[in-house]
C-alpha cells in the first residue's frame, strides 16, 4: 500500500526558498498523479500544484505561478516542490497526495486523491 512522507519544511524569511520532498514507499509512484496541497490555520485545504504520472502535465494555483515548481523522479519514487520568493501568505502545512488516475480530472480537488502524507509545516516570517 502506498505511503507518502513529506520533508523539507521549516522557517524562512520572506523572499526565501524552500524545497519540499515527498517520498513514497509501499508501491510505485509511477502510476499516480502527485498533488501538493496546503492548509493554513482556520482555512480549508487548497491545491497548490500537481504533476501527472508521466510529468507531461503540471498545474499551479494562480497564487504560486512563477514562484513554485513541481517535479518528480519516478525512478526514485519522489516528488519535489521548489518554492521560491516565499511570502507570509504561503505559511501553511503542506501535504503531498497521490491520485491513482494519473492525470485529468480536477487536479485541485482533494477528492481526487486517495493517499496523503502527514504534512510538513512551512512558516514564512521575518
Amino acid at each position: 500500500q502506498l505511503q507518502l512522507v513529506e520533508s523539507g519544511g521549516g522557517l524562512v524569511q520572506p523572499g526565501g526558498s524552500l524545497r519540499l520532498s515527498c517520498a513514497a514507499s509501499g508501491d510505485g509512484l509511477v502510476y499516480y498523479r502527485i498533488g501538493w496541497f496546503r492548509q493554513a490555520p482556520g482555512k480549508g485545504r487548497e491545491g497548490v500544484s500537481s504533476i501527472s504520472s508521466s510529468s507531461d502535465e503540471t498545474d499551479y494555483a494562480d497564487s504560486v505561478k512563477g514562484r513554485f515548481t513541481i517535479s518528480r523522479d519516478n525512478a526514485k519514487n519522489t516528488a519535489t516542490l521548489q518554492m521560491n520568493s516565499l511570502k507570509p501568505e504561503d505559511t501553511a502545512v503542506y501535504y503531498c497526495a497521490a491520485d491513482p488516475f494519473g492525470a485529468g480530472g480536477a487536479w485541485a480537488s482533494t477528492a481526487e486523491y486517495t493517499v496523503w502524507g502527514q504534512g510538513t509545516q512551512v512558516t514564512v516570517s521575518s
